[in-house]
């Protein structure tokens, strides 16, 4: 096989998962059932790879750990791949999720991909563009290559958007990316793989068991 793979894990539960009202969204940590997936993830793994990537904040870094430490040969890079904060930190951080709820419908019926509600949040467009530019660092690497690249949920789904929906716009992607009540598109240590062959993007299954 020489197509080039990335396997992207979303990390594993934190305490932002688990209900628990945050501040700093750098800064959340694993619970325990995070750190036990995280060294189940470490496990599972049935090949080497090229390069293990992970995003600055701390709950992938600490997923992470546990594959790193596997592979203690292997380089490790943090890439720009944090996750999407898409509402104003300092009007939401330590408020829980029922309370922004209108405000989450709001943002996600209106889709509109250049809204940006305020400092220290994103628009979905530059998640889209950021989301690319790690894409095509992994399509540079060489052709064979594997590379375990530990992020976040909403990130990881945008990538997926980017390569299952690339005859959508900005708009098209935004508009199927949230729906109420439904659970996380991607879990909490799940796997989304992706290949790079023949100058474009597949999905493929995880490699791992």
């Amino acid at each position: 096989m020489t197509h080039m793979r990335a396997i992207f894990i979303r990390h594993g539960e934190s305490t932002g998962n688990a209900g628990v009202p945050c501040r700093d969204l750098a800064t959340i940590e694993l619970t325990e059932h995070g750190h036990e997936q995280a060294r189940q993830v470490a496990a599972s793994w049935t090949q080497a790879p090229a390069l293990i990537v992970t995003s600055p904040y701390t709950r992938t870094r600490q997923t992470a750990a546990p594959t790193i430490a596997r592979f203690p040969g292997v380089p490790v890079e943090v890439w720009p791949i944090e996750e999407f904060t898409y509402l104003q930190p300092a009007r939401w951080n330590g408020t829980r999720s029922a309370e922004r709820m209108p405000h989450l419908e709001r943002y996600w019926s209106e889709a509109d991909p250049d809204y940006c509600d305020g400092e220290g949040a994103e628009s979905f467009a530059n998640l889209l563009r950021r989301c690319e530019s790690a894409l095509a660092r992994l399509a540079a690497m060489p052709a064979a290559s594997l590379v375990y690249v530990f992020g976040h949920g909403q990130f990881i789904q945008a990538a997926r958007a980017i390569v299952a929906d690339a005859h959508l716009d900005d708009r098209g992607k935004m508009l199927g990316f949230w729906h109420k009540g439904e659970p996380p598109a991607i879990s909490n240590a799940q796997q989304v793989g992706f290949h790079w062959q023949g100058g474009r993007w597949g999905c493929a299954p995880a490699i791992a068991a």
